[in-house]
């Protein structure tokens, strides 16, 4: 049987942004620790992947269906904000300036990675828009991915009648303009507003 230290490590190392050092560093950390820490972390990993589960409505991951932002009935539902992944639903819920709901697509079209319109959640968010809904607005990243993935979200709503509107992009707060790329710089440019 192997060391349960050293399976512990491995098992940990394979985390993203965890180094052996660091599970090695969590293993002992777990070791020192009372029993019963490692028995709740134990069962607080196993109901993850037992109870975590897809919103049926917008898709995010979720212990009760629906989610509690699509339960919440004080949020606008004129509005979807289609983001790639979960993450980037809690950041923009973090800035507590969007009220309306959202709907994850779980990626972005990537051809070279096999990822086309049938593995994201499209088809989900389609069937949501004959229900009021007003607008959406594309979240997706900065990337050549996002950006397909934006133009593609792009052509297959606003022949709906349904507004399709993109995040603004440009130079993040505190920022030097002399560091920043052509791109970025360009796009500051383009979603210049009056003040």
């Amino acid at each position: 049987m192997t060391d349960p230290i050293a399976r512990l490590t491995v098992l940990l190392a394979k985390l993203p942004g965890v180094g052996e050092k660091t599970a090695q560093r969590l293993a002992f950390h777990v070791l020192k620790s009372p029993p019963e820490y490692a028995r709740e972390l134990a069962e607080a990993l196993l109901a993850l992947r037992q109870e975590i589960r897809l919103c049926s409505s917008c898709c995010n991951l979720t212990a009760q269906d629906p989610c509690s932002i699509c339960r919440d009935a004080q949020r606008d539902g004129r509005m979807i904000c289609v983001v790639e992944t979960v993450p980037d639903l809690l950041a923009i819920e973090r800035t507590r300036e969007f009220r309306g709901r959202y709907h994850v697509l779980h990626g972005a079209l990537s051809p070279l990675d096999g990822i086309g319109p049938d593995q994201l959640k499209l088809k989900e968010l389609v069937s949501r828009l004959p229900h009021g809904v007003e607008e959406v607005i594309v979240a997706t990243d900065p990337t050549v991915e996002g950006e397909a993935t934006a133009l593609y979200i792009t052509r297959l709503v606003k022949p709906l009648g349904v507004r399709v509107t993109r995040i603004a992009q440009g130079l993040p707060m505190g920022g030097d303009l002399e560091y920043a790329d052509q791109v970025t710089l360009a796009r500051a440019l383009q979603g210049r507003r009056e003040i």
